[in-house]
């Protein structure tokens, strides 16, 4: 499978990246591994994690993925072949705080160590900055990334949930100090929410050479094909998120991506992620599944090739 490359890091990516926030959360260990196994024989290689996952489930404190996979590389003794993409910033009750976004020095030195730790690995491929800390000014967290970097418990540096403003400046920042760079974006995009990265972002990731890898692919199910109206909601965990989906554009969007699934042969899910992938700047959109049957549905997008005319009238569809 050709791989793509992750900004100018060096590394390569499959055109899909599996999101393991579902480790420890909705999938338990047993059938973690036989989802990673099912994804890195279909040719994949890269698992995109953080810290943080999954604390928000009752009885977790976070780490709960990050150990799974950890597990699982030690048992099938796979390490170099995957990357590793997990993050740090995310509150974790640090200093008693439950909600403070903390990149601080001091704690990416203690979090990095424990990532580590729980992943069995002397090395993380891409360490990303979850979320912005206000309070931390970027050139320290900048230098505490190329602190690991030249110690070799980091490969390359990426950023989540930073507006342009705050990418250009932590840009401007590297190249000024000569420290570690951000090499990815990982932003919130797909066909549904296009304006959380089209404009200033992603021209900014078009200019600089940032690899992009969306998270929210398919907007937490919508654009999965298994919900026809808000009515399908109903008793869904997902319910309250995406009611208010269901406007007029919401509606138009679903029904032309059924019609040009319908005439490839192909999924909502499949055709969703094979528009995301032709988009300016993006490199791999991060996927998850639950099942073996989902896992080989998603992945059938990488193969999946639109007509000019496919890709015209969903991004029409999905304008405003």
């Amino acid at each position: 499978m050709q791989k793509r490359p992750l900004g100018r890091s060096g590394l390569e990516t499959a055109p899909l990246v599996f999101g393991g926030n579902v480790f420890g959360w909705t999938i338990d260990r047993e059938r973690s591994f036989a989802i990673l196994d099912a994804f890195v024989d279909a040719g994949f290689n890269a698992i995109d994690t953080a810290d943080v996952y999954s604390r928000w489930v009752p009885g977790n404190v976070g780490g709960e993925s990050e150990t799974i996979i950890g597990e699982w590389l030690k048992a099938r003794g796979r390490r170099d072949g995957v990357l590793i993409l997990t993050k740090v910033g995310s509150a974790m009750g640090q200093n008693g705080e439950d909600n403070r976004n903390d990149l601080s020095p001091g704690w990416i030195e203690r979090a990095v160590e424990d990532s580590l730790k729980r992943l069995q690995t002397d090395f993380i491929d891409l360490y990303q900055a979850h979320w912005p800390d206000e309070r931390t000014p970027q050139d320290e967290t900048l230098r505490a990334f190329e602190t690991l970097i030249q110690a070799g418990k980091v490969r390359a540096i990426g950023v989540s949930n930073h507006s342009a403003e705050a990418t250009a400046e932590a840009l401007a920042i590297s190249e000024r100090d000569g420290v570690a760079r951000y090499q990815t974006l990982q932003p919130h995009y797909n066909l549904y929410s296009r304006k959380t990265f089209e404009g200033p972002l992603q021209d900014l990731a078009v200019e600089r050479g940032l690899g992009v890898i969306p998270y929210f692919s398919l907007e937490a199910g919508f654009l999965s094909g298994k919900y026809r109206s808000a009515n399908d909601l109903k008793g869904t965990a997902r319910g309250g998120m995406l009611e208010d989906h269901f406007d007029e554009r919401g509606v138009r969007i679903l029904a032309t991506l059924r019609a040009v699934a319908d005439r490839n042969e192909a999924t909502p899910a499949q055709t969703s992620l094979a528009w995301l992938l032709t988009r300016p700047a993006i490199t791999a959109p991060i996927v998850s599944a639950t099942t073996l049957d989902q896992l080989s549905d998603t992945l059938k997008a990488a193969t999946l090739t639109l007509s000019d005319d496919d890709l015209a009238e969903l991004t029409e569809a999905s304008e405003g």
